[in-house]
């Protein structure tokens, strides 16, 4: 018997499934019935905290509280930016565990967080003595339109770090029909979550140390045609001009 697997986006259109999806291995005694596993996704949170807690409550009145408080909870990454928020939707997510301490909670890393994460220093370093600025070369030539970062530490900052907090030239984004809220990634909002304006250092003191521990324990798994040549990471990385 197989679990149903729900999946619902918070920024985009909700979309939800009840195709069965073999998610845990069934027993190898085919005379004992697998207990059903309710599994959720949930993407692109992008800082807006109101409506994580809305969907939230929602998912705990609609399914059997026996159900829900054992269900695996897939979180798809994009919590940041964008949404205003941030610094919430970290707490939230951090508390489910002691929360409902019988679900199993899985947080995968979205390109935003991965950036988010490049920027406090929550990647881990590149193996064999090479260094994250050699994956600027290939790119040097959006670095003035994107207005990539270049306060303290960018000196051996990843590159998504830098486009992250950089500072954006062109004001409008024309594929999505909107102003970019500070760079690429419209990254301004979640400085502002935590106090500080936007591409400033102090970011590094003021995102405390339970969310860089969140970010670098995150699940990279985005696959992409192209990606920088790096030592072998955890994190695989992107190399668009533009994100979604």
């Amino acid at each position: 018997m197989y679990p149903k697997a729900f999946s619902l986006s918070i920024e985009g259109q909700n979309r939800t499934t009840t195709e069965p999806k073999m998610t845990e291995a069934e027993p190898s005694n085919n005379s004992t019935v697998a207990k059903p596993r309710l599994v959720i996704c949930i993407g692109d949170i992008h800082g807006y905290i109101t409506k994580l807690q809305n969907l939230w409550s929602n998912l705990e009145t609609q399914f059997d509280p026996q159900h829900f408080n054992a269900a695996t909870i897939i979180f798809l990454g994009d919590y940041c930016d964008r949404g205003p928020d941030t610094k919430k939707v970290l707490d939230f997510l951090i508390d489910l565990p002691s929360r409902y301490p019988n679900q199993k909670h899985v947080f995968l890393s979205g390109n935003h967080d991965f950036a988010f994460a490049a920027f406090v220093g929550a990647l881990p370093e590149p193996q064999n003595g090479v260094s994250f600025k050699e994956g600027w070369k290939e790119y040097e030539e959006s670095e003035d339109r994107e207005g990539w970062y270049k306060g303290d530490g960018y000196e051996n900052m990843h590159l998504q770090g830098r486009r992250w907090a950089g500072h954006i030239k062109v004001r409008f984004n024309t594929i999505k029909g909107t102003e970019y809220k500070g760079s690429i990634y419209d990254a301004g909002p979640t400085f502002a979550s935590y106090g500080v304006p936007h591409g400033s250092s102090d970011l590094l003191k003021a995102v405390p140390d339970d969310h860089k521990k969140f970010l670098a324990d995150t699940v990279w798994v985005h696959e992409e045609v192209k990606f920088i040549s790096l030592p072998p990471l955890s994190f695989r990385t992107l190399i668009n001009d533009d994100f979604d």
